[in-house]
């Protein structure tokens, strides 16, 4: 079971929803591949998900884990199969 972590708010949005760490990565994969060549750093990716430091650290560290990202050596993540 994945961590319970609050979405960021959408603007059409009326109330805040809750997802889990199963759900954040499945959207950053889709993302991901949607966009061949994306390099995020940590702070881009907080920002542009909405998400706190711990939850982006625990995110990005299971999908570099499970070989979908890789870190690299100026802390950017990218796809780890180097589709861009």
């Amino acid at each position: 079971m994945g961590t319970t972590v609050a979405m960021r708010r959408l603007p059409m949005q009326s109330h805040l929803t809750v997802t889990t760490t199963i759900d954040w990565a499945q959207l950053v994969r889709a993302e991901y591949l949607e966009v061949p060549g994306l390099e995020l750093t940590r702070e881009q990716a907080q920002r542009l998900w909405g998400l706190d430091r711990t939850a982006c650290d625990a995110l990005l560290a299971s999908l570099v884990e499970s070989r979908f990202l890789r870190r690299t050596r100026d802390n950017r993540y990218l796809r780890a199969d180097g589709a861009v």
